[in-house]
């Protein structure tokens, strides 16, 4: 029974007995004899439920404790609390405030000492000064910063001045929200002259330290990001415009990828595009990843594509923090054990994924998705501008072809109209002067040809007409068996025609899919009469890419040369690219010369030898 007696604080004095009043109450309580000096002590360490003590000491013993209560609480605060005197001298401070560096507290005492100084002169609402340690006499600057440039680590500081009023308590300003507890004693100020009320007197500074190490890297981190950024979006319009869109990509992705590794150290990624005919992701650039891994087909669809396929289809960012547990991940980086894919947005639309992948499990963050983000944005941007530098170019020259089609075609009229007048009107139809009047028609004629051609853009080639008019066998062309695909007609005919001529084997298609069917054929029968020696494709079949004829002729071959062909360097699914990085041959930007492209097959053929 008497384990559960309630616990007695006895405290002895000149008017209790201590040793009469336990021996009275003994069988009530478990009594615990204390004196006022040590009595705080023994009602922390003993659970005491209830107290004996004079009134004059209970006063003192509540002060005490309820002071212990207040070190409790302002030591548990995660941040830096102190109070320095006008001259800089620290009077009292947390335990976190303590456990900073010798550094830290130096010049918060110099930062207090300053503070003090202004608090005296301005008393004028509360602003922010960004110079480190500095304060300004006509402003009562009240928040700075610490920056440890040794240790790369930050501390905001927050100083409220304390002054004491008429009757000598110091207080905390009411202005910093502080209240009006006493937090010391300070001398009374002197009074006013002529006996007024005297003015209030900064004795103290009162500060709050905080280390925002972590937040000002985080920041410096994302002006970095913006930054970056910047750079990608910076396309030099000049220099733009001496390059084509392949070699503007890989400009790009140079870019691309210096900053994806300097930034945020990502050395293992992917970025593809969604092709909004197939609704497929397209690779634009990818590093660090096996082909196997760039080579697989994925749409955008919240399931059985992979996480590509779902943060393209949700528009939502997914850390895999395992893959070798996750569901939806596919191949990517041998050995991967975690990625990190963010959507790329354009106006709020998703247009593809930046996808990064480590060989560490959990390697990704919420922080890392955030920086992705950042990074992601830009890139979206940077890609679309040079698509629209693109589309511009390509509208430009139609529409300056059409219009000197019909500048021209007035006089061009009138001229076929005289040539009329000069037949009917001469003496002797066989006469010299009536051949060279037919030659002028037939000259006409070839203008108007040749302007209808360059109105159609870039779905032609130049020099044709000579070209075709060349029959003479090439010792390298001939018997080789040259697979031409694009879905022009006029183009695959007049290809075919061009190099039957010079003595090769053409066999042309004018859709992807035949092209790559022949490919497999081939690849599946190892028939030596159904093996091509060259393939020759545009970039957009259709229904299939440049990329994907390319592929399919390496399957069937690796060591096949492979020229793709394009109008204005037109590449919306970055065929280019992606074939340069596995031994593209070379590719023609159409239109181009009819003897260019001779030259580049012979060149592609030898090379083969």
């Amino acid at each position: 029974m008497a384990r559960n007696r309630p616990k007695l604080l006895v405290l002895g004095g000149p008017s209790i007995d201590a040793d009469s009043v336990a021996a009275a109450l003994s069988p009530l309580f478990e009594i615990i004899v204390g004196s006022p000096v040590t009595a705080s002590d023994a009602l922390e360490s003993g659970e005491c439920e209830a107290v004996i003590a004079d009134a004059r000491d209970y006063r003192a013993l509540e002060g005490e404790f309820e002071s212990r209560r207040a070190s409790l609480l302002l030591n548990a605060v995660a941040e830096g609390l102190s109070l320095y005197d006008a001259e800089g001298n620290l009077v009292w401070a947390n335990r976190r405030f303590l456990s900073m560096d010798d550094e830290v507290r130096r010049r918060v005492g110099r930062l207090c000492r300053h503070a003090a100084a202004a608090f005296r002169v301005v008393a004028s609402p509360v602003e922010e000064a960004s110079d480190e340690d500095a304060f300004e006499a006509s402003t009562p600057v009240r928040r700075c910063g610490i920056a440890l440039s040794a240790s790369r680590r930050y501390f905001e500081v927050l100083l409220s001045p304390v002054v004491a009023r008429a009757g000598g308590a110091a207080v905390l300003d009411h202005r910093t929200g502080g209240g009006r507890d006493a937090v010391d004693r300070a001398e009374k100020p002197p009074p006013m002259p002529g006996g007024g009320p005297p003015d209030p007197a900064i004795t103290h500074v009162a500060v709050v330290v905080r280390d925002v190490t972590m937040r000002r890297r985080m920041q410096q981190k994302i002006n970095a990001l913006h930054q970056a950024g910047r750079e990608l979006m910076n396309l030099d319009a000049e220099s733009l415009r001496k390059l084509n869109a392949a070699e503007r990509l890989a400009m790009l992705e140079s870019r691309v990828v210096r900053l994806a590794h300097d930034l945020l150290h990502f050395d293992n990624f992917t970025i593809r595009l969604t092709n909004k005919a197939t609704n497929t992701l397209d690779l634009v650039m990818s590093r660090g990843l096996p082909s196997e891994a760039t080579s697989i087909v994925l749409k955008a669809e919240p399931e059985g594509q992979g996480i590509s396929g779902y943060v393209a289809a949700t528009g939502q960012s997914y850390i895999c923090r395992d893959a070798t547990r996750d569901r939806r991940y596919v191949m990517g980086l041998h050995q991967c054990r975690s990625s990190l894919t963010v959507p790329l947005r354009l106006f709020d639309q998703v247009i593809g994924i930046f996808n990064v992948e480590s060989e560490r499990v959990g390697a990704f963050t919420k922080t890392d998705e955030q920086f992705a983000e950042i990074f992601a944005t830009y890139l979206a941007m940077a890609l679309h501008m040079l698509n629209l530098l693109l589309v511009e170019r390509v509208t430009t020259s139609q529409v300056a072809t059409g219009t000197v089609q019909g500048e021209l075609s007035g006089p061009l009229n009138d001229l076929l109209m005289e040539c009329q007048w000069l037949r009917e009107h001469a003496p002797d139809k066989d006469s010299e002067a009536s051949r060279h009047v037919d030659r002028l028609a037939r000259e006409v004629e070839i203008i108007r040809s040749r302007l209808r051609n360059l109105a159609r853009g870039p779905q032609r080639l130049l020099g044709v007409e000579d070209a075709i008019a060349k029959r003479e066998i090439d010792p390298v062309l001939e018997g080789r068996r040259i697979l031409v695909a694009d879905n022009e007609p006029q183009i695959t005919e007049t290809i075919r025609d061009v190099l039957r001529h010079r003595g090769a084997i053409v066999v042309d298609c004018q859709d992807g899919g035949s092209a790559v069917k022949l490919l497999e054929q081939w690849k599946a029968s190892h028939d030596a009469t159904e093996a091509f020696d060259l393939v020759v494709s545009d970039i957009n079949l259709g229904d299939f890419t440049g990329y994907d004829i390319f592929a399919a002729a390496k399957r069937a071959d690796p060591n096949i040369p492979v020229i793709l062909m394009t109008g204005f360097g037109y590449d919306p699914h970055h065929s280019i690219v992606r074939a340069s990085q596995e031994g593209l041959q070379c590719v023609l930007f159409k239109p181009f010369q009819a003897e260019k492209l001779v030259e580049e097959v012979k060149n592609a053929l030898m090379s083969r030898k």
